[in-house]
């Protein structure tokens, strides 16, 4: 089925928990794959106004994930350091491996990039730079702090 992306819903924000949820302020993404009913993997374009970011630094505990930028420019932002990422240039996070990453704007132009990932039925993510992580079961999220309590405000 060919989807027409003029029809996909934006969906703007995150679903982290305050304060972290205002921190993505400028991103949004289009869901593809949940528009196109694709049930085993997600497929999205994540759209980055500039000086926003995708997301908290992260890594994924059972799934793996695929980076393409498609526009623009982001800093990929990995246990490393920066990378500069440009239209065309890709990036892969096997499920497990704990070097957390995020992208960032740092120019004056939107920057979009296509996220590929798998879609487990239990996840687990950690924040790498903040005392949070996220279970996923069932659909439904919960967070909490890194020791396995549940999450009430930044320690």
């Amino acid at each position: 089925m060919k989807l027409d992306l003029s029809k996909v819903p934006v969906k703007v924000g995150s679903i982290y928990p305050e304060p972290y949820a205002r921190e993505m302020v400028g991103r949004s993404s289009l869901r593809l794959g949940q528009a196109g009913g694709l049930t085993q993997f997600g497929v999205n374009i994540v759209i980055l106004e500039p000086g926003a970011k995708s997301s908290l630094r992260h890594w994924h505990l059972n799934e793996d994930e695929f980076v393409m930028v498609l526009s623009g420019e982001c800093t990929m932002v990995l246990d490393a350091g920066p990378v500069v990422m440009r239209a065309g240039e890709c990036a892969a996070f096997p499920a497990g491996v704990p070097d957390g990453h995020q992208f960032i704007n740092h120019t004056d132009s939107e920057a979009r990039f296509l996220v590929v990932g798998t879609k487990a039925p239990v996840e687990t993510a950690t924040y790498s730079d903040v005392d949070l992580m996220v279970h996923i079961a069932d659909g439904a999220a919960r967070f909490t702090y890194k020791d396995g309590t549940d999450y009430e405000e930044p320690r």
